[in-house]
């Protein structure tokens, strides 16, 4: 059997697609940074928790500081890597908003520092329209690889 298509959305999600991560993150951007916030506003098990942040911080997606030395606590902060992944964040709450959700009923809505709720978009940052499945055209750059699945032989 073929090894699976090389595929960056698979590496993202071998990082931030395990159960509780990127839930993780979302409590990180909002504010939520202490190990007992984010075992309260996950409700994740302690130990679970513990491995996901030790992921988290391994790959430099959060980095840990120290903020009390008697007994010794951290807290999560973001890297670059982790900023870059809140625009990811907002377009899954708006998906699961519009298609998961009852008529209004939102748990969060999210201000932009325009003063109106954020709706977020993808937009090509060269031409800056909007990304819609029609308009793109996948060019395969793995060896072997084609659109459609590994390259006849």
């Amino acid at each position: 059997m073929k090894d699976a298509r090389p595929c960056s959305i698979a590496d993202t999600l071998a990082l931030v697609g395990e159960k509780y991560s990127l839930l993780v993150l979302r409590e990180v951007s909002l504010g939520a940074t202490r190990f007992d916030q984010l075992v309260r506003n996950i409700g994740a098990p302690r130990d679970v928790l513990t491995a996901r942040l030790k992921r988290l911080v391994d790959a430099g997606v959060l980095e840990k500081a120290e903020y009390s030395d008697r007994p010794k606590r951290y807290e999560y902060r973001p890297t670059r890597a982790g900023l870059e992944l809140v625009p990811v964040l907002m377009t899954l709450m708006a998906w699961g908003d519009r298609h998961l959700r009852a008529d209004g009923d939102r748990p969060m809505v999210i201000e932009h520092i325009c003063g109106h709720e954020l709706v977020p978009q993808v937009a090509c940052a060269e031409c800056g329209k909007e990304v819609r499945q029609e308009d793109l055209t996948a060019h395969p750059q793995a060896p072997g690889w084609t659109v459609t699945g590994p390259a006849a032989a």
